[in-house]
């Protein structure tokens, strides 16, 4: 579908949550990830309070209201009592901070006086105390594009949160080594035009980050918030996007999803259809217990009840696609299943089926008063889940009548999105009372110095001779510090050459040979000066590194050849292909003698012999 997103409407704005490297944020635990079997598990059930303002946030509220059980997993030499809420924090780590104030240097922020640490509050088991630990760093920055600017009104330097091992039904197992990673947040404001440009964006705040130095690596270390809406839809964010490839197709899709509940919306409203106040759940186990059902079988047999509920209105309509592959009755079915745990439902769009006969879908919609422009919903499940099932079904049938629901989504790998919780307001946060606030002092702020920029990086090794793919390779990598201070040791080598060693043989050599290397700084400082002093040849490098071994221990298996060894080698050659003609000798010679000599004096020498 070609989407015009002006005419749309359309605003967007992204929040990238970036991994600091050190210890973590509170405690002095280090930063890392844990594999291995945990020393000890705790449970915990965490309850929603109310905020600064009195208030119970909505989002805490329905998280509480699913009555989970938490478990988490730790270790006792990389966790410690903070993380377990069972002892007070530590101080802001200094580091990690001093990270987050070059960011602000280097997007023009305005930086706090004094930070203040603030509770917010997070009851869905992904923090053992109930709430987040965050803080305002700075505010009123601006991101430069290659075709505009944007605002960045905050940065935050926050904990991450715990480590989603394993959801079972009510029980949820949380690993205790993400939980405090120092975290920085970045938002921007929604004037992003189009799909791409929020691309755009987020790789630039990425690079940004990194420039410091100080940003961790790996599969989850950065994650990217995606704020979307269009001029009738409203403000979905969708999170969890990890791949900046990603990012303007689940753009994409969740205009494509907003245009649709939006027609919807305006078809209910054709029908006259207004908010379903009052609704009946009706008790249909009787009507359709001997059908052919696994779904229903199976709830009769564990004595559980099937049960119904009538959606004025909506016949055709739940079975709308409203994004690629999923429907409204697919939104539907996500609420029931969250906030209820039931297995998903059954919506009379897609009857008959599932052993479900047309003349049982019949008997339904009249036991059920539904008229012909009406559907239903059925459920499978504990009563009482069943009816708190059918109670979500019919609020997102509501906000379906009033258009586009307020909401936070995740990231499907589809690039569709699926619904997480409601949009948290204001009633989650308050002050943090076991960390004191910290003053940013002048001092403080002079002693930060802005790190060179990592695109700044790449055009100054592209004027090296570097191409512009292994300029911004290397200006991206944590190695450029290494590249720089060989191509400043070694200025006889041609630093185009000194970065594919560095950045790309250890990856040829994986595709070519399926040998994996690791060199260290000393194999490398002891082969480009090996090449220095003309002991190696270049051609050579590639068979040195692919032995895989301390490169000093092997070099002298690769040395070059003095003048006079060469000459009586090339001659012994020469004497045993007399009939060859020169373009035909030479070959020879160079495969006999390639990495003991450079080609270039292997050359002179055999037409100085041969005339």
């Amino acid at each position: 579908m070609k989407l015009n997103y002006k005419q749309l409407g359309f605003k967007c704005g992204i929040e990238i949550h970036q991994q600091i490297s050190g210890h973590k944020l509170f405690c002095p635990c280090p930063a890392e990830l844990r594999d291995d079997e945990p020393h000890y598990t705790i449970k915990r059930n965490l309850r929603a309070v109310a905020g600064e303002s009195g208030q119970i946030d909505v989002a805490a509220r329905e998280e509480m209201g699913k009555k989970k059980d938490f478990y988490y997993q730790g270790h006792y030499n990389t966790n410690c009592l903070i993380e377990l809420d069972e002892m007070p924090p530590n101080p802001m780590n200094k580091e990690a901070l001093h990270t987050v104030l070059q960011i602000c240097k280097i997007l023009n922020s305005r930086i706090v006086d004094g930070v203040q640490t603030m509770r917010k509050t997070v009851v869905d088991g992904s923090n053992t105390s109930g709430f987040q630990r965050t803080a305002l760093i700075g505010t009123d920055g601006v991101l430069e594009l290659t075709s505009t600017k944007i605002g960045i009104p905050t940065i935050i330097l926050e904990e991450d949160a715990c480590r989603n091992i394993l959801e079972q039904n009510d029980k949820v197992i949380w690993g205790l080594d993400r939980l405090g990673i120092p975290l920085i947040e970045i938002g921007t404001t929604p004037e992003i035009r189009t799909p791409e440009e929020a691309r755009e964006a987020a790789e630039k705040l990425g690079m940004l980050i990194r420039s410091t130095g100080k940003a961790k690596r790996g599969l989850g270390t950065i994650r990217q918030d995606i704020n979307v809406s269009i001029k009738k839809g409203t403000r979905v964010e969708i999170k969890g996007a990890q791949e900046l490839k990603t990012i303007p197709k689940l753009i994409e899709n969740e205009v494509i999803r907003q245009i649709n509940l939006v027609e919807i919306s305006e078809e209910l409203q054709k029908r006259r259809i207004k908010e379903l106040r009052e609704y009946k759940i009706s008790d249909v186990t009787n009507l359709v217990k001997h059908c052919d059902s696994k779904i229903i079988k199976n709830a009769v047999k564990n004595k559980n009840k099937i049960l119904g509920v009538r959606l004025l209105g909506f016949n055709g309509l739940i079975g709308k696609e409203v994004q690629e592959k999923r429907r409204l009755g697919t939104e539907f079915s996500e609420r029931a299943k969250i906030i209820a745990g039931v297995g998903g439902i059954f919506h009379s769009d897609e009857l008959p089926a599932y052993g479900i006969t047309l003349r049982e879908v019949e008997i339904l919609y009249k036991d059920m008063q539904c008229s012909d422009n009406d559907a239903f919903v059925l459920v499978a499940d504990k009563q009482k889940k069943a009816e708190k099932a059918l109670n979500a079904v019919v609020e997102r049938a509501n906000q379906a009548i009033s258009g586009v629901p307020k909401e936070v989504r995740k990231a499907n790998k589809d690039n569709t999105s699926s619904y997480e919780r409601p949009m948290p307001g204001a009633s989650r946060m308050y002050p943090e009372t076991d960390v004191p606030p910290l003053r940013i002092s002048k001092q403080m702020l002079d002693a930060i110095e802005i790190p060179e920029l990592i695109e700044d990086k790449a055009v100054k090794y592209e004027k090296m001779g570097l191409s512009s793919d292994l300029a911004k390779l290397v200006a991206k990598s944590p190695k450029n510090s290494l590249f720089e201070k060989f191509v400043s040791e070694y200025p006889s080598i041609k630093p185009s050459f000194i970065a594919e060693v560095i950045m790309t043989m250890d990856r040829m050599i994986k595709r070519q040979f399926d040998i994996a290397i690791n060199p260290t700084e000393k194999d490398y400082d002891t082969l480009f000066s090996g090449l220095t002093e003309g002991k190696i040849a270049k051609e050579n490098v590639i068979e040195i590194l692919k032995e895989n071994k301390p490169v000093e221990q092997i070099m002298s298996k690769y040395m070059m050849m003095s003048d006079d060894e060469l000459e009586s080698k090339i001659k012994e050659i020469v004497e045993k292909n007399k009939d060859l003609p020169f373009n035909a000798l030479i070959g020879v010679v160079m495969k006999k003698l390639r990495g003991k000599a450079s080609g270039k004096k292997i050359s002179e020498m055999l037409k100085k012999m041969v005339g």
